[in-house]
């Protein structure tokens, strides 16, 4: 255990505009930078990271994407397909990390783009924040 810091959880979720290598890599980037922003986290602080897509998803590996940081060199970087179950999101990214934080930190998890309505609690403001409307909405 590092001094003054806790293992956390976070999630987060976005979704590709198209099943493109150039898409996802977009859609990657951008919820890693917001993870890291909204956390106030240094890449030196995140340990494992573990992406799931949706089927619909495999142009390329989120992972690959993560690994072109050079912050990231020794984060733990996993791929998964995510359970398919009717009605799901199309084209949906999520992701499972764990970082030492400040103890007592709130834990902030991004819902980006179309995946925020999985989570309507965890949307930014001027985000869609339809209600879940499926099992799949998780």
């Amino acid at each position: 255990m590092k001094p003054g810091l806790e293992l956390r959880a976070l999630r987060g979720a976005t979704t590709a505009s198209a099943n493109s290598g150039e898409a996802i890599a977009e859609a990657v980037a951008e919820l890693i930078e917001e993870l890291l922003q909204r956390n106030d986290l240094a890449g030196d602080r995140v340990l494992s990271v573990t992406f799931s897509v949706t089927a619909d998803l495999d142009a390329c590996f989120p992972a690959a994407i993560a690994r072109r940081r050079s912050d990231w060199g020794q984060v733990a970087l996993l791929d998964c397909q995510q359970m398919a179950v009717a009605g799901d999101l199309p084209r949906c990214i999520r992701l499972l990390a764990h970082a030492w934080m400040e103890a007592g930190r709130a834990v902030v998890h991004p819902y980006l783009r179309e995946a925020a309505r999985l989570r309507p609690d965890r949307a930014e403001p001027g985000q869609p924040a339809t209600a879940a409307s499926s099992p799949a909405d998780h």
